[in-house]
């Protein structure tokens, strides 16, 4: 067995707001922009002006990941503070509207944007990655295919994207759904092996369909930059302590998926369309919802399949020091998702005389901010 540490790397997008009007900051956001890399030369832009994002140094340990996010996360709160603006994790934003948002300037943007159209204007969301480098990368093809099943368990517990355009959307994770209008999202296609994964690269490239493959937006990919496997099914997670599990669950199925050659070995065209049922029911319901194993060939409760999941990853975790924050993967289960909290709080001011849908949203977004400061 390897000696490789399993090193990993935590990817975080936020959004700005107006910290008066809880929508689209109404003024230029280049300022605090540009203070903010002064400030934290860790930090990077998205697709639109209204977003930032922040990354973690290649770290072997969860402490150093949740110090490096923990002052981030406060620094950029602190510099929005002194903006006029809120800073908040969440897989969208309750309600910002798509129409209004101003691009990011770059070349790479400019070319997304003629790419992929309208569908790029429209993708107000944030999400959370995950590399975790592994000993032989020419293996991410297989482990790619073997860890398929899954993403909807990591799915379902990072969910925090259940309002669109000011609107509550009936789903725990609608982010998917504004992202599915992009090219080549969602879950991987099962590739037989890595030489037809780069002929597929290869031939897209080729014919001008991408420029590398930083362009497959799949929800699991090999990184073209570093010797990892990228988990990309994430919602933004409002909550610190709630990425650092997702982060630990996924670096521990790597190590369990590379020591374990069997596992998942196989997996079939029927094997991926159950997945994506899966992701469906996430989607839809969270954590209430029940998950399809295809072992039983039966739909369980998520409890049920996320206990299975923290018994498979067990020694792995253990091995990897990270057990306390896969574990903690139950605290998610009792206390609910941000999206579960998100609904909450919207319906609790709802519910209350006098309170409109809009200040009902402005409480939850209010409440993004400060925990995602916290």
């Amino acid at each position: 067995m390897s000696s490789a540490p399993y090193r990993f790397g935590i990817e975080e997008e936020y959004f700005l707001a107006d910290a008066e009007t809880r929508g689209t900051p109404r003024r230029s956001v280049k300022p605090f922009h540009v203070e903010a890399a002064e400030t934290l030369p860790e930090i990077g832009r998205e697709l639109l002006q209204c977003q930032v994002e922040v990354c973690t140094p290649p770290v072997t340990a969860f402490a150093q990941a949740r110090d490096v996010l923990g002052r981030q996360r406060r620094a950029l709160a602190d510099l929005g503070r002194a903006h006029g603006l809120l800073v908040f994790a969440a897989g969208t934003h309750p309600v910002a509207d798509w129409a209004r948002q101003l691009p990011t300037k770059g070349d790479r943007y400019r070319g997304i944007l003629k790419d992929v159209g309208l569908a790029g204007r429209r993708s107000l969301i944030c999400g959370m990655h995950v590399h975790v480098e592994v000993p032989d990368p020419e293996a991410r093809v297989d482990l790619m295919n073997r860890l398929l099943p899954f993403q909807p368990l990591l799915f379902a517990l990072s969910a925090s994207s259940p309002f669109w355009q000011g609107k509550p959307t009936g789903l725990t994770a609608y982010r998917l759904s504004a992202f599915g209008e992009l090219p080549r999202t969602g879950l991987p296609p099962l590739f037989r092996n890595a030489e037809a994964y780069a002929r597929y690269v290869r031939i897209m490239t080729r014919a001008g369909s991408i420029q590398d493959a930083s362009f497959l937006w799949w929800s699991l990919r090999p990184s073209i930059k570093f010797p990892t496997l990228e988990l990309r099914i994430a919602d933004s997670c409002t909550r610190l302590e709630d990425a650092l599990t997702i982060a630990a669950l996924f670096r521990s199925l790597v190590r369990l998926a590379v020591r374990r050659p069997d596992l998942n070995a196989g997996l079939d065209d029927a094997s991926r369309a159950l997945a994506e049922e899966n992701l469906w029911r996430a989607q839809r319901s969270g954590i209430d919802a029940e998950m399809i194993e295809e072992r039983d060939e039966e739909a369980h409760p998520f409890a049920e399949s996320l206990e299975r999941l923290l018994a498979l990853v067990a020694e792995d975790a253990d091995a990897l020091g990270c057990t306390a924050e896969v574990e903690r993967a139950r605290t998610i289960l009792s206390d609910g998702t941000s999206a579960d909290r998100q609904i909450g709080i919207y319906e609790k001011f709802r519910e209350t005389d006098g309170n409109s849908n809009r200040q009902a949203l402005d409480a939850v977004v209010d409440w993004l901010a400060e925990t995602s400061a916290a």
